[in-house]
């Protein structure tokens, strides 16, 4: 079983009466941004390279499996939203970018994955070991990238996102099969994990620029707000997403015994037999070939896929609302129609 969830229509619908938003947003990012991520691949693919091979096959491997550069994206716009000219902006959008792939390369091999965005994830082609050493190999060419900007602040604000997803990733940890994981402690767990380093890329691009510290946190509580939204929705797409489109088996979350927020509302909501069910299978892990479905009709029977994505709308709201203290252009529109998308997207 496999529950299909329609976006709220007001999400779904475009704002030029022509193409829909959960493609055009990042696309039209995308294409504004092209020059500016085309000198990011390049310095990506540059940074990557090594006298060590299995380095370059391993990075090569990952390049393979695409992406889109999402993260690196709000540094480049963020600067240019902001009036930026120069190009310090494309080296810290690959130091983000390398940040980015670390942490996943690490994440596969704590979660033991086998596949990443559809594709044999690098643990499972290279092993374990190659994984997280190349993983610190990128971590390692962030902070040489950090260091060659020059600047201390910029320097201050990746560093403390690097540190801050580290301790997001443990505490998540900490929370696996605890069934008495608050929705506090949740939000705690994803504002470190995955919103940091969304806060972190947007903000260096307004530093960069020169920005006054009030736009700064504007573009910084825009990448936070952003981040949230966005985890709040991958928690919903493993329960709720076609596997083929999400590239990773439906209930990934469900076997490792994370409580994310969609089993946190049932669980919360939950009595009796439900109870028992998610005590032996999420708390105590143990779990037979039947159960995910049970999971499925129980998170059905108390809504808590759309609860989330309702969730995750008013972290976009609150992103959008961020940017209001920026001038109106064609990059805070786009930035602001990203951030309404992120809740539609591969549903």
């Amino acid at each position: 079983m496999v529950l299909k969830v329609k976006p709220i229509a007001r999400w779904d619908k475009n704002l030029d009466g022509g193409t829909n938003l959960s493609i055009d947003a990042l696309t039209r990012l995308a294409t504004a941004l092209d020059a500016d991520l085309q000198a990011t691949n390049r310095a990506i693919v540059a940074r990557m390279d090594s006298p060590v091979a299995l380095i370059p096959q391993l990075a090569a491997h990952l390049v393979a499996a695409g992406g889109k550069r999402l993260r690196p994206l709000l540094t480049l716009a963020s600067a240019r939203l902001c009036g930026y000219e120069g190009a310090r902006h494309v080296q810290l959008a690959a130091c983000v970018e390398f940040i980015h792939t670390a942490t996943l390369l690490h994440d596969d091999v704590v979660d033991e994955s086998v596949l990443r965005r559809g594709l044999a994830s690098a643990n499972a082609v290279f092993g374990n070991k190659a994984s997280v050493l190349v993983g610190d190999f990128l971590f390692a060419r962030a902070f040489q990238l950090m260091v060659a900007d020059g600047s201390l602040d910029v320097l201050r604000i990746l560093s403390t996102a690097a540190a801050t997803i580290a301790e997001g990733e443990v505490l998540q940890l900490t929370t696996q099969n605890d069934l008495g994981t608050t929705e506090q402690r949740y939000f705690d767990v994803i504002r470190g994990k995955t919103a940091a380093l969304f806060a972190a890329a947007c903000e260096v691009g307004g530093v960069i620029a020169g920005r006054p510290e009030q736009e700064c946190a504007a573009l910084a509580a825009y990448g936070q707000n952003l981040g949230m939204a966005f985890q709040l929705v991958d928690d919903a797409l493993d329960y709720a997403a076609d596997a083929a489109e999400l590239g990773k088996t439906i209930g990934d979350d469900f076997r490792e015994g994370k409580l994310t927020y969609p089993v946190l509302l049932a669980i919360a909501e939950g009595s009796g037999e439900e109870t028992a069910f998610w005590t032996r299978t999420v708390g105590e892990g143990e779990q037979a070939e039947q159960d995910l479905g049970t999971a499925l009709e129980f998170i059905a029977r108390h809504d808590t896929i759309n609860r989330t994505i309702a969730r995750a709308q008013a972290f976009a709201e609150s992103a959008i609302d961020s940017l209001k203290i920026f001038p109106p252009s064609a990059m805070r529109d786009t930035l602001q129609d990203v951030a309404r998308t992120t809740t539609a997207r591969r549903f």
